[in-house]
């Protein structure tokens, strides 16, 4: 798959004295990050560098970071959301 295809997530490293102005709506046609002027955004100004997985497809329930909508689970397989939401979490510690 295409590392540039939109609706795969971007792993964004962030650090201490940067803000980055996130989408939380979806609309952003810059997904994930925030169009300017938009009430909505996340401004994120990180206290430690550290790894995040931004949406860039519009579907997370968790925007602005990803949460696998972007790909649905394969049929037959059991608990897929849970198992996404472990990797998740452990790829923004």
């Amino acid at each position: 798959s295409d590392p540039q295809d939109p609706k795969l997530p971007e792993v964004r490293q962030v650090n201490p004295g940067e803000t980055h102005l996130l989408c939380r709506c979806g609309r952003s046609p810059v997904l994930p990050d925030c169009s300017p002027g938009c009430a909505e955004g996340l401004r994120l100004a990180p206290v430690r560098q550290q790894f995040v997985l931004l949406c860039r497809c519009g579907l997370s329930q968790r925007l602005p970071y990803c949460d696998g909508s972007h790909s649905p689970p394969a049929e037959g397989l059991e608990h897929a959301g849970a198992v996404s939401q472990r990797v998740i979490k452990t790829l923004c510690l």
